[in-house]
């Protein structure tokens, strides 16, 4: 794995995005030649369209980032990875169209961009068969050592079972005297050189998931391993990075304190961040009110009451806020108290349940964000009164607001909406990892993987 910004990608995704963008300046070249050839004029020298070349290139690339080309499933179903490709190719070739309709000029895009994303598609395909061919499912896997052989140990195995794991599991070890959950484990008295077996293995992991670690950790052989190459984590730190969430179930203060995250770094990210608010809110808002006035007017017509909800939320620092949004409810919906939202909620209207597929009802939250109640990206603002109700159910909830609540979030591209304390707590470990996590690199990767979210909305209620 190689960590971005505090965010952990796996070096053969890295790899394969790096051959996706050079393969996508080589189709831009490729359809550039065929055209010319088609045309009978000379080729002329690369440089003169390098720029274009590179606006092809990158924005779909940045499409395929969006609509999940590199996630678990794509990597491993070339149907799945298909889909997405086709999908980001010509949500790409939309935008540069458009572009080259505001910013006329660019002679290549008239005559070459159905050509380039024809072959795009080809050698975008080809390398995700190729590379499935010749690296095989298992490259995209690290190997791993697991010191234990308890529910901890057990739990990776399951972990390691699934079709989206990025790890094979080599070896269990058995490292205390009680029985083993995991029946496979080998016993470390059987072990005379753990260095020299974790070589053998062909791991580059150790992972110790000690159900007790007190006076049973083999310090002088993990110092071999560390020294040999090979990355030791402990039992938290290796789940944050595989499943990208805090795990709650193993989570203590201590490794809140001592491990990596909420460094002080992040104070002139902050500013960044609420310089982009402002400038993408005002734009939002200027672009978008005919938009938001057309859907108001269409709420009002399709049920009594107004177009806009108002509510209380708990921002920064559990601060509330009033949120607004597009009303997609009936006006007695909460009558009883504010309750979670059902699978198909006979409270939702008719123009409401369109709206929230679409998520066009969060639009008028940019008013919040430019206000500075809210930011684009950060954990989902709650009712006060499941506030209350989750700090007293789940541990740490109140560290979720040491960050401002955002439209979209790590949970909400990760996890369908939350609709229960269970969903609740699965959400509390993404936003814990933003919180813990957060810099701008994370918030861009948020951003962009929102348009996946959007177009595939399975989590809407």
């Amino acid at each position: 794995m190689i960590r971005l910004f505090k965010h952990y990608i796996s070096y053969n995704v890295v790899l394969l995005s790096l051959i996706d963008l050079v393969l996508l300046v080589l189709a831009g070249e490729a359809a550039w030649r065929l055209r010319v050839m088609q045309i009978g004029v000379g080729v002329g020298q690369f440089s003169d369209r390098a720029v274009e070349i590179g606006i092809f290139a990158g924005v779909i690339w940045l499409g395929m980032i969006a609509v999940g080309t590199y996630g678990p499933l794509a990597l491993r179903s070339i149907r799945f990875a298909t889909a997405r490709l086709l999908v980001a190719v010509s949500l790409g070739v939309l935008a540069i169209s458009l572009m080259d309709f505001v910013l006329p000029g660019a002679a290549l895009w008239r005559s070459v961009l159905l050509y380039a994303m024809g072959i795009a598609i080809f050698v975008l395909v080809a390398n995700r068969l190729v590379a499935g061919k010749i690296l095989g499912v298992e490259a995209f896997r690290r190997t791993v050592v697991v010191l234990g052989a308890g529910e901890r140990a057990q739990r990776l195995r399951r972990l390691s079972q699934r079709p989206e794991s990025g790890f094979l599991v080599a070896s269990f070890i058995a490292m205390g005297d009680s029985a083993p959950v995991v029946e496979t484990a080998v016993p470390r008295e059987t072990i005379a050189d753990l260095g020299r077996f974790v070589d053998r293995a062909g791991a580059t992991e150790v992972v110790l998931a000690l159900q007790e670690r007190r006076n049973s950790l083999p310090l002088k052989d993990l110092l071999r391993i560390k020294t040999q190459g090979v990355q030791v984590y402990d039992f938290s730190s290796f789940l944050e990075r595989e499943m990208g969430r805090v795990d709650l179930d193993t989570l203590n203060p201590s490794w809140l304190i001592f491990s990596d995250g909420f460094s002080a770094g992040r104070r002139l990210s902050s500013i960044g961040k609420r310089l982009f608010d402002i400038v993408v809110s005002l734009a939002i808002l200027i672009v978008g009110l005919p938009l938001i006035a057309l859907f108001a007017l269409l709420v009002k017509l399709d049920s009594p009451g107004p177009a806009f909800f108002r509510q209380k939320r708990v921002g920064l620092y559990g601060q509330n806020f009033t949120l607004i949004k597009l009303r997609s409810m009936r006006i007695d919906a909460e009558n009883g108290g504010a309750k979670w939202a059902e699978k198909d909620d006979p409270r939702i209207t008719g123009v409401g349940r369109l709206i929230r597929k679409v998520r066009i009802d969060e639009l008028p939250q940019v008013w919040s964000v430019l206000k500075g109640d809210m930011s684009f990206v950060g954990p989902r603002p709650e009712v006060p009164a499941f506030v209350v109700e989750l700090e007293q159910e789940l541990p740490f909830y109140a560290e979720r607001h040491v960050v401002k609540p955002g439209i979209t979030g790590w949970a909400q591209i990760n996890y369908p909406y939350g609709a229960s304390i269970e969903d609740a707590r699965q959400k509390l470990e993404y936003d814990l990892y933003y919180a813990k996590n957060y810099t701008p690199f994370l918030d861009l990767l948020i951003l962009l993987q929102t348009a996946r979210v959007i177009l595939w909305p399975e989590g809407a209620r």
